[in-house]
């Protein structure tokens, strides 16, 4: 686990909007071997019975190359492989029969191959008929009422807004503050960094919440400069302006494996405070006479898309939203025999801990399958097929209960991270949406 917890913690940190890419593999060089995978339909897609045939091929230098050695497994995504073989190229490419899929899902072949004693490894996700997965999670009788209430008691505990202005990272066009409001209990407090533009008058704002893990927070200036107030959160009750060793050091201690905490407990697992802070984080936007509460948008990835499908599920002041590869979806699939969100609390790595009935019965109240359905709003949202921390099976579950007007940008290729055309898409989208000049 701790392994895994370092690659959430420096991982998960979503694109910025203001263009910059988070890549979550490694770019290799000309002198480099790379694997690619490929399949027979160019759009990956297929409809349910249909045969996938995936296609293998090694490169060096540029140069397809033969007889090397590779390790094959191909099977639904998160699940034990049902082909496994181990081959070499022979006329510059391998052709696999990688099967089919008699449901709704994916079907995901991963290569692997050991040259000079490095590893190297590639993968393509054929989908079947993914408009057509229905989400396992089921709506418990009371969610409403759970989170109504939830709501209620939270509105009791006074705001006590406190902002700190951080001169270092003003300039002569906006200003930006650290900001902190109290949460779902007195003393409890949710922190972010608010970038608001100097000239007088009322803007669109963006509420932007955090990907998994700990770290600091910068803001997000440069949609500020362009006429966006921004208020960029996390979610741990902590100051977001530390060194990183501060949150590194949370991050092994208090913090480790915070996705767990009281899953028994629907009052008192993480989360509660978590998608209650982002309510509050709202407030915040909403408080301030800058803002223009006509135009609020949410925007997140990962753990921040669950965030930003709970937070427009719950907060009727959203008025569009941008999610992408969205986490905490469908998370009871596995116990059906299919892949669920992460964090994976009921993979079969983690089943014999987590599995109680008490544990899959309050997860249900944190599904962001569940919060999906309560989508009203428009919405642009993305993925990629090749996402191996986010299945695209568990965003499918949860994306085909939105109901709104909802746009998608998606590349099959990609994995747990945005593409610079992705990220300009939905730029450009918010932009329009909030009317930003």
């Amino acid at each position: 686990m701790l392994k895994n917890y370092k690659k959430l913690l420096f991982g998960f940190s979503f694109l910025l909007l203001a263009g910059t890419i988070h890549r979550g593999i490694a770019q290799t060089n000309q002198d480099a071997v790379s694997i690619k995978v490929t399949l027979n339909h160019s759009d990956w897609k297929y409809k349910v019975g249909e045969k996938a045939i995936f296609s293998i091929e090694v490169f060096q230098k540029g140069q397809l190359i033969k007889n090397v050695p590779l390790h094959l497994e191909i099977g639904k995504e998160k699940m034990k492989p049902s082909i496994v073989e181990n081959f070499s190229t022979t006329n510059n490419k391998k052709i696999i029969n990688g099967g089919t899929l008699l449901e709704p899902g994916f079907l995901r072949c991963v290569v692997t191959a050991t040259i000079d004693g490095k590893k190297y490894r590639a993968l393509a996700t054929a989908a079947f008929s993914p408009e057509n997965i229905k989400a396992f999670a089921k709506t418990p009788d009371d969610f409403l009422t759970f989170w109504a209430d939830a709501r209620k008691e939270q509105l009791k505990i006074p705001l006590d807004r406190k902002m700190i202005l951080l001169p270092e990272r003003c300039d002569s066009l906006i200003n930006v503050y650290e900001v902190s409001v109290q949460n779902n209990r007195s003393g409890s407090r949710i922190y972010g960094i608010l970038c608001v533009p100097r000239k007088p008058g009322q803007y669109p704002a963006l509420l932007k919440v955090p990907g998994a893990g700990a770290r600091p927070y910068y803001g997000d200036t440069a949609l500020a400069h362009k006429g966006i107030i921004t208020f960029e959160i996390g979610i741990h009750g902590v100051t977001v302006t530390q060194p990183n060793q501060f949150y590194y050091d949370l991050a092994f201690g208090p913090l480790y494996n915070y996705y767990f905490q009281n899953l028994d407990n629907r009052d008192t697992y993480y989360y509660n405070r978590v998608y209650l802070g982002c309510l509050r984080a709202v407030d915040l936007l909403a408080s301030l006479p800058e803002v223009d509460t006509s135009r609020i948008a949410v925007y997140g990835g990962s753990q921040g898309g669950a965030l930003s499908i709970v937070t427009a599920a719950l907060d009727h002041r959203i008025k569009y939203i941008a999610a992408f590869y969205f986490a905490l979806s469908d998370v009871t699939g596995y116990l059906h025999g299919r892949a669920g969100g992460w964090p994976h609390m009921f993979s079969p790595d983690n089943i014999k801990s987590m599995g109680s009935k008490e544990k899959i019965k309050v997860s249900a109240y944190y599904d962001v399958a569940n919060f999906a359905k309560l989508i009203n709003i428009p919405g642009i949202y993305g993925w990629g097929f090749n996402d191996e921390v986010c299945p695209p099976t568990s965003i499918y579950a949860a994306y085909n209960n939105i109901h709104a007007p909802k746009e998608t940008v998606i590349t099959k290729e990609s994995g747990h991270w945005l593409t610079a055309e992705e990220a300009s898409k939905s730029t450009a989208w918010l932009m329009q949406k909030l009317q930003a000049k």
